[in-house]
């Protein structure tokens, strides 16, 4: 009865408070009027095509670890949710939230014919009682990320198998004891049910689903009212109180935990109306930032929650589930500081912990990366081999999660607006096909080498003219942007939402040139990282691969291989900076981006054709040339880069040329330099 309340006073509240004569959207589902309107409707899966650059990282993804690991990964391969007698938990489902979005993003028959090998199991083990899955499984968890694979699955093909299994299910639930204890995955992760169910929702319009979510988060952990005091901060950093368990405590600091769960109010505020579920995801982030913040829009969890220092790793779970939150809470609020956020982990955390061709991975990324080996590091709970890049370094988690990063953030480049117009959510080569205005569909072709270029062109196909809003970011860095359409000149400042809306026809072009100036950020210790568009810039350091051997085996399948990686050139270098030009001294030079877009030179990449793997001969798809000074008193430290000496510092050695790359073109770099006083150096090269 209580679940039942607390439904109706949020739906309530929801209609006291919402604005009678909202627009919704003609041709996608849009929150009915039980829930807060959206900022952004999210569009099926397979309306959004990656192009360009962006194409050719996700085929490197289907023809690295996504598209071979269940051919030979026993926890995939004899898979309980196909029907075989292995792993029946959470590793299945996982695997198919990046398999799924990535077939159908690049249509690619192979691996639509892998996802029908897992869906048809999947779809066939539905019970009367509403479970599904294997029949050894009885936990929840793994259940709630089968539901977001079945929601994918039903958007890219209109199986209604998949609908009718995720209605029995959630009715299952609707009657159900609610069991979401905080000392087990199923309860800390509980409200990770409701990016379905309000999906579902939306589906069918059936009010015991709003029931069932608000029961959900009635009898799950406080997330929000974690992010209101937020208790694992600098100070707990400081005086070693973050719980390094697997208990309650510890897993309100675990790192995955933390970046799925930073959605979770927002998901709630749909329903609620309340004020304070919003301002609890963005105290939420900005408190990430600023107790664990690292270079590339991360914070640090390797595998709590383990402060600023860049020597601090961030588990690749964390990486993926951070920017699916994201991609979430923008539809929600439509706050452009989320997508900004998205791009930086998508353009640097995420290739950052993979090798280019992604037949390897880390566990553990550090902004300040300057050895790969199994030599024991200062993690707060994770294991030795966590910064390997290879098959299952440390937990096999991430080997099973990883998968869902690219395609997610491919398939939310576009979004519907309320008004039947179209959204660019974050930038990149895509084609995205779509009803608008009236009823026309409409096809916009984004062509781009963003985030390596700043240039953007779209380009228009319609049938007919057709009226309708295109709403285009400004991302936060950019201090201003032109954009170029019909004869038309607009410009729009950073972190606005210009709205272009014409009786478009075929052929239009808007074209516009998004800055790409050299940015400088403080950050550990008074150290600056560099930054140009979204993407950080890191560190080339020579780097020689080496093949290992785990303690596991790793099946010697294709390119599957574990990799340690060693310096072979100084890493030890401060950043000099002239205090009243701060871009002088620095040369950007544009490279060709090649079919690895986060390759660079020295890198080792996988080929098919011959079986072997080959030193890669080209250079990232930019350099920058800069001005650097070894730091000799600066060393190692626990087999890390020792913490940079505090900035500024004074000269202690001769001026150098180096060269910096995107972070996620360097697999050793570092990233948060120490800052040489310029003031005090009587020669430079100039």
């Amino acid at each position: 009865m209580r679940n039942i309340l607390l439904s109706l006073i949020s739906v309530i509240i929801v209609l006291t408070t919402a604005c009678s004569n909202r627009k919704e959207n003609k041709h996608y589902k849009s929150n009915p009027e039980a829930l807060l309107q959206n900022a952004y409707i999210q569009l099926p899966l397979g309306s959004v095509k990656p192009e360009g650059w962006l194409r050719s990282q996700l085929e490197a993804q289907a023809s690295g670890l996504t598209g071979h690991l269940d051919d030979f990964w026993p926890d995939l391969k004899n898979s309980a949710w196909k029907g075989g007698t292995g792993d029946s938990w959470e590793r299945g489902p996982y695997y198919l939230d990046g398999l799924i979005p990535l077939a159908y993003l690049l249509d690619d028959e192979r691996l639509k014919e892998k996802v029908r090998s897992w869906i048809e199991p999947i779809l066939a083990s539905k019970r009367d009682s509403g479970w599904y899955g294997p029949l050894k499984n009885t936990d929840r968890w793994p259940l709630a990320v089968a539901n977001k694979v079945l929601m994918q699955y039903y958007e890219a093909t209109n199986d209604e198998r998949a609908l009718e299994v995720l209605i029995h299910y959630y009715q299952y639930l609707h009657k159900a004891v609610p069991d979401w204890a905080g000392k087990e995955w199923r309860g800390v992760r509980a409200m990770e049910n409701a990016v379905t169910a309000y999906w579902l929702f939306r589906q069918t319009g059936e009010e015991w689903i709003l029931e069932t979510i608000a029961s959900i988060q009635e009898n799950s952990p406080d997330w929000t009212a974690y992010y209101e005091r937020f208790p694992w901060d600098s100070a707990a950093v400081a005086d070693n109180k973050i719980p390094l368990n697997w208990k309650e405590d510890g897993l309100t600091a675990h790192v995955v935990n933390n970046a799925m769960a930073i959605k979770y109010p927002g998901l709630w505020y749909q329903q609620s109306g309340d004020e304070r579920f919003r301002n609890a995801v963005f105290a939420g982030i900005e408190k990430y930032d600023r107790h664990h913040g690292q270079a590339g829009g991360r914070f640090s969890g390797d595998e709590h929650l383990s402060g600023k220092s860049p020597d601090r790793g961030t588990e690749l779970c964390a990486v993926v589930e951070y920017m699916y939150s994201l991609e979430e809470l923008f539809a929600i609020f439509g706050d452009n500081s989320l997508a900004d956020r998205l791009e930086l982990l998508a353009f640097n955390a995420l290739p950052g912990t993979t090798t280019p061709d992604m037949w390897a991975h880390q566990y553990d990324q550090q902004s300040n990366q300057v050895l790969v080996t199994s030599a024991k590091r200062a993690w707060s709970t994770n294991g030795d081999n966590s910064n390997i890049y290879g098959l299952m370094p440390n937990f096999a988690c991430c080997l099973a999660n990883m998968h869902q990063g690219w395609p997610k953030f491919a398939a939310n480049l576009w979004m519907a607006s309320n008004d039947d117009g179209l959204a660019a959510v974050a930038y990149g080569p895509c084609k995205v096909t779509a009803m608008a205005g009236k009823g026309v569909k409409v096809t916009i072709t984004e062509e781009t080498d963003y985030p390596f270029r700043g240039f953007v062109k779209l380009k228009i196909s319609t049938p007919e003219k057709v009226k309708f809003p295109l709403y285009l970011r400004v991302p936060g860095w950019a201090d201003s942007v032109s954009f170029n359409y019909k004869g038309k000149n607009i410009t729009a400042d950073a972190g606005s939402t210009v709205k272009l809306e014409e009786k478009w026809e075929d052929g239009d072009v808007i074209t516009f040139r998004l800055p790409m100036s050299l940015r400088f950020e403080t950050r550990f210790n008074n150290s600056v990282s560099v930054l140009r568009g979204p993407l950080h810039y890191s560190l080339r350091i020579d780097k020689k691969y080496r093949s290992v051997k785990l303690n596991y085996d790793n099946y010697g399948y294709m390119g599957s291989t574990d990799w340690e990686i060693l310096p072979e050139s100084d890493w030890n270098y401060g950043l000099l900076i002239d205090p009243v030009n701060r871009e002088k001294g620095f040369e950007v030079v544009e490279n060709e981006i090649t079919e690895y877009p986060f390759a660079d030179r020295d890198d080792m990449v996988w080929s098919e054709e011959t079986g072997k793997y080959s030193l890669w001969n080209r250079d990232a798809a930019v350099i920058i040339n800069a001005r650097g000074m070894k730091i000799p008193r600066w060393g190692m430290k626990n087999n890390s880069a020792d913490l940079p000496p505090a900035s500024p510092g004074i000269p202690e050695s001769n001026t150098e040329l180096i060269q910096l790359v995107p972070y996620g073109s360097a697999r050793l770099r570092i990233s948060e330099f120490p800052a040489v006083d310029v003031t005090r150096i009587e020669t430079m090269i100039r």
